[in-house]
């Protein structure tokens, strides 16, 4: 069911790594033109140089975006409409963690993880349909990379902040259903929810303190990126009359 994807336009945030670059090369994969956007474009650029020859049917175009700047974002948007027509698939990927506990964080800590997990992902989201509408697309699909910690909270005070935004996702994800539903289109709206993945991102995270970033990932059996990329390929192969709402997946060994 990936076929009626071909050729098809699809936008991954934060694809430079981690999730987003394995759902980039999955896509890519699949035969669909992908923008894969973030801060730094190095290893989209290489990601692109391997899908080309790797002989995959679809293309991956990197594009220099701060998802932190509205304009930047818009800017990106009038690109992909002057170059491709516009966007078919939408996969609000790019999201931060930084350890700001609710009774000692930084403001500043606090407002990035608002501006990338919550704002940026409204902001491509409200875009990405406005293309579909203007275009009369009425099959496109928006995804957006949520957490396990969007639907419980962890018992970490490092953690506790970013799950409030990741419990952002998941109310923005059913109301964009439900608005979706409201406006007669069949546009459809996902949230994909991992547990623990073994990417980057805990090393970020834990940017001072590699050792408890490797602890874990070290743990348990961890998902993979391809993971959540399969589950991004499973979800986009969906029969066009069913909804995928929300895929919640972990690993085996992951208590909660």
């Amino acid at each position: 069911m990936m076929e009626r994807w071909k050729g098809r336009v699809a936008l991954v945030t934060g694809a430079s790594v981690g999730i987003g670059a394995a759902v980039a090369r999955a896509l890519v994969q699949h035969g669909m033109k992908v923008v894969g956007c973030a801060r730094n474009v190095d290893k989209i650029e290489k990601l692109a140089a391997e899908c080309q020859s790797a002989g995959y049917s679809g293309t991956l175009i990197p594009y220099k975006c701060d998802l932190c700047n509205e304009e930047e974002i818009l800017s990106m948007f009038s690109a992909i409409k002057t170059l491709h027509q516009g966007v078919d698939v939408c996969i609000n990927n790019a999201g931060l963690a930084h350890n700001e506990p609710l009774l000692s964080g930084r403001t500043e800590g606090w407002r990035n993880m608002i501006d990338v997990n919550v704002l940026a992902l409204a902001i491509c989201t409200r875009e990405a349909y406005q293309s579909m509408k203007e275009r009369n697309v009425d099959d496109g699909h928006i995804i957006n990379i949520n957490s396990m910690g969007g639907h419980r909270m962890v018992p970490s005070a490092d953690e506790h902040f970013y799950c409030a935004t990741k419990y952002a996702v998941t109310a923005m994800t059913e109301g964009l259903r439900q608005e979706l539903r409201e406006a007669k289109t069949h546009i459809r709206a996902t949230s994909i929810s991992p547990g623990i993945v073994e990417t980057e991102f805990a090393f970020r995270h834990h940017n001072s303190d590699p050792e408890r970033a490797a602890a874990v990932y070290e743990s348990i059996k961890c998902l993979k990126a391809e993971d959540i990329a399969s589950a991004v390929t499973y979800v986009l192969s969906a029969p066009a009359h069913v909804q995928i709402g929300d895929v919640q997946m972990r690993p085996v060994e992951q208590v909660s």
